[in-house]
């Protein structure tokens, strides 16, 4: 038995669509959405009772999707944690762009700003990190040629 792939990356969210926005502002697209609920949910999840929604999205070139969720039940009452890049876990999904100005222009137009600046790292990479919504961060990072 062998791994195969990264086939997603799951993001709870409380609002999909703002997060989704992120995400299309990005460059990903919509891959598919559903909304979920039943027996067989409930035993992946481990809760009884499970009502969710999903958006799934991709890069236009492939990759792994990611895959928003919205759960309507159980409802999860604490608040969104806006963690920082050094905050232990998950901390931020990577991608790899062909112009770094110009997708940060893009998010700043609609309110998304870097933690820091878009330093160049060597001759490599040119980088950054972008807060989204939700306490989501990601990284986009240019290879230079």
């Amino acid at each position: 038995m062998k791994l195969k792939k990264i086939d997603h990356i799951g993001i709870v969210v409380n609002d999909l669509a703002a997060a989704k926005a992120f995400f299309l502002d990005l460059g990903l697209e919509v891959d598919g959405e559903a909304e979920m609920e039943g027996e067989w949910v409930d035993q992946v999840v481990g809760f009884k009772g499970v009502k969710s929604a999903i958006s799934v999205l991709r890069a236009p070139d492939g990759g792994a999707n990611i895959e928003l969720i919205k759960y309507y039940k159980p409802l999860d009452e604490r608040e969104i944690q806006q963690p920082f890049p050094n905050t232990p876990g998950i901390r931020n999904i990577a991608f790899e762009v062909d112009d770094i100005e110009a997708v940060v222009a893009r998010l700043n137009e609609k309110g998304y700003y870097t933690l820091g600046e878009v330093p160049q790292y060597e001759d490599i990479y040119k980088l950054c990190y972008i807060h989204g919504p939700e306490g989501i961060i990601i990284m986009l990072a240019e290879a230079l040629k």
